[in-house]
């Protein structure tokens, strides 16, 4: 009985692909297909697979059902969470989700799930990711503040669901916690965050996040031990479709 994570499958059965990266990048070729037959070697029926957002291109529920069957057919329990291209996913219909596609998905957000004797917690994060404005060297020399000052607002919502889900799962005796991020937990200007102190102060093992892929941004954020936490990317492309085994 295991526990892996792979975020970013951007999956476009029914939708259309306008991504340059997916569209041209030698990693996205046939990925689904490469990520369908490393689930069936890695992953067995009892173990369970955390999908770390940015499931699908669709832009609605009818337009990501073949991604879902083809999710829903992947060894073991699958777990879903929320990424910034879910355009299908509204965080206030979350229950609905749930009692459409249950047993075969759970879709996680406000609240947990249990693996073991761990609170799997997890929201969607943000993370302000510019623009910024750099010089011949490429050296960030300024940034666009508003939008900073809309993504700061982002961030709190954010915070405020992330402490909820934690008090829940605490409320309900758990006092082991592995955190999920769709956004990575720090921006390029950053050493810490909202994120980061929260995922300290419940005493939160690991903490988990995709959305960084593409050579250029696979080291944008915490990797490795950091005050005392584990921070791992598992963005697909970086794991080259291989789910990351989180939990023995």
């Amino acid at each position: 009985m295991c526990l892996f994570a792979i975020g970013d499958l951007h999956l476009h059965f029914q939708s259309e692909l306008k991504a340059p990266g997916q569209l041209y990048d030698p990693v996205w070729k046939d990925h689904e297909i490469k990520f369908r037959e490393n689930c069936l070697r890695m992953i067995g029926t009892d173990d369970t697979l955390v999908l770390v957002g940015d499931h699908s291109w669709g832009k609605n529920l009818s337009q990501c059902e073949e991604d879902f069957r083809y999710i829903a057919g992947l060894p073991g329990r699958k777990i879903l969470t929320r990424g910034n291209h879910d355009m299908f996913w509204e965080a206030k219909k979350t229950a609905a989700l749930n009692r459409r596609f249950q047993p075969e998905l759970a879709f996680l957000q406000d609240g947990y799930e249990v693996y073991r004797d761990y609170a799997l917690i997890a929201t969607k994060g943000h993370t302000f990711e510019g623009p910024f404005y750099l010089n011949r060297g490429r050296q960030i020399i300024g940034w666009d503040e508003t939008a900073e000052e809309h993504s700061k607002k982002l961030v709190a919502r954010e915070l405020v669901r992330l402490r909820s889900s934690f008090e829940s799962a605490k409320q309900a005796g758990f006092r082991k916690f592995i955190l999920f991020l769709h956004y990575p937990p720090t921006n390029i200007l950053e050493k810490c965050s909202g994120f980061t102190d929260i995922a300290e102060e419940y005493g939160a093992e690991q903490v988990v996040y995709a959305h960084c892929h593409g050579e250029d941004r696979f080291h944008d954020s915490i990797e490795g031990m950091f005050r005392g936490r584990c921070y791992r990317l598992v963005s697909g492309d970086y794991l080259r479709w291989a789910p990351l085994k989180i939990l023995d």
